[in-house]
């Protein structure tokens, strides 16, 4: 298929996704540079690869899979902007998403097609169940899709699923309760290798039944069972669309090194993939493991673990008449702890009037730990004040056990 150029005013938004440079002595780059990683221990080089170029390399695989850290805002954004930009080299897109198990593929279609308002998509889609992340870092994902009428793939299966291997093996799951999926190809050692680090971690089962070596085993099975569920919904798709370039949008474990989902997608005959992740432009280069991805993209610095994260109400929003509508309210959230309702709509914040989703958002964010936010909110036909308590230790609006 023939190659479009790509439009300078892309390149400029894919070189620079934030104006932020890198002022620590010793960091690998700035932020929005694409390097490559050294390929072996002897190779210590992580050259500065030129966007274009690469995007024109990407567009040329069967596959290419982003890998996130789910509750990052700016993995996202670099999402959105390699979508936009492989968009313009192959037209013929399709994105697979881990956040959806196959079941809800209907739903995806159906918003797509736009048959959906975004908050029917988000209650059909029961994102608070199967997902439960704050639904702002993906909806610019949803919006691209159905913009653009390029198909969402639903590549996950149920966490109970995951769950039974985990808890009992892949042999004691009925083979008419495993979602169709085959079983996943055995695990390159290096991959066992990381597993067995993240499963140290954890405490072991006290239940008598298992020793830690089955416990382990059954760990991988798990593990392995989601990374094959994920390619077998990539490679379905390939197969019933072969000139389809799907992008893949899933957790970083799932793709680093190629062990994850790169590995079963090989074991299904898909070859040509390419893997991607993000790194923190204060990373040093010397850190950056050999054979890590196909190309990292370096974002600002992250908050470091346990540092307190910015408010959020846990909503998702729609401008309306008179004010702002609350769309969806997620379980668990803020807003509903305040008593806030779907279909609300947010007239002022801390007596101002509120016209757009920005300015709630902004009075959100602003909002120091331990303070209250009062709201003044049309619900049918009558006005009433909500305050929202925001508490001393800001945490997501949401959080799940899901691993990245």
């Amino acid at each position: 298929m023939p190659k479009r150029k790509l439009a300078p005013t892309l390149l400029i938004c894919i070189l620079v996704l934030t104006t932020q440079l890198a002022e620590a002595a010793g960091t690998c780059g700035q932020p929005g540079q694409f390097l490559e990683p050294p390929a072996s221990l002897a190779d210590s080089a992580t050259p500065i690869l030129s966007p274009g170029k690469l995007m024109d390399q990407l567009a040329r695989n069967q596959v290419v899979l982003l890998g996130e850290s789910h509750d990052c805002a700016d993995d996202h954004r670099w999402q959105l902007t390699m979508l936009t930009a492989l968009h313009q080299f192959h037209p013929n897109l399709a994105i697979g998403f881990e956040m959806f198990p196959r079941r809800l593929q209907p739903v995806l279609d159906r918003w797509v097609a736009g048959q959906l308002s975004e908050a029917e998509f988000l209650q059909q889609a029961e994102w608070g169940k199967v997902w439960d992340f704050d639904p702002q870092l993906y909806l610019p994902l949803f919006h691209f899709a159905r913009q653009y009428h390029l198909p969402m793939l639903a590549l996950n299966v149920e966490h109970d699923l995951v769950d039974q291997v985990r808890n009992a093996g892949w042999d004691a799951v009925p083979e008419n309760r495993r979602e169709g999926v085959g079983r996943p190809a055995t695990p390159l050692p290096a991959y066992l290798a990381e597993l067995q680090v993240i499963f140290d971690v954890h405490p072991p089962r006290q239940d008598g039944r298992q020793d830690r070596a089955t416990q382990f085993t059954h760990f991988v099975e798990a593990q392995t069972l989601w990374d094959r569920a994920m390619a077998e919904g990539i490679a379905r798709f390939r197969q019933n669309h072969p000139n389809t370039l799907v992008v893949g949008i899933l957790g970083a474990g799932h793709v680093r090194h190629g062990y994850g989902v790169p590995h079963q997608l090989r074991a299904l005959g898909v070859n040509q993939i390419a893997n991607l992740l993000t790194l923190p432009n204060d990373h040093a280069c010397s850190e950056i493991p050999p054979g890590l991805a196909d190309a990292v993209f370096l974002i600002p610095p992250q908050p470091k673990k346990g540092a307190a994260q910015p408010p959020r109400l846990g909503v998702s929003l729609a401008e309306a008449k008179g004010g702002v509508s609350i769309e969806t309210v997620m379980p668990g959230s803020l807003a509903q702890r305040s008593g806030l309702l779907n279909g609300d709509v947010i007239i002022q914040a801390a007596g101002s009037k509120v016209n757009t989703v920005e300015d709630v958002r902004s009075y959100v964010q602003r909002q120091p730990a331990g303070t209250w936010l009062p709201l003044l909110i049309q619900r049918g036909n009558s006005n009433l004040e909500i305050v929202v308590r925001f508490p001393l230790e800001l945490k997501p609006a949401a959080i799940v056990t899901a691993p990245n």
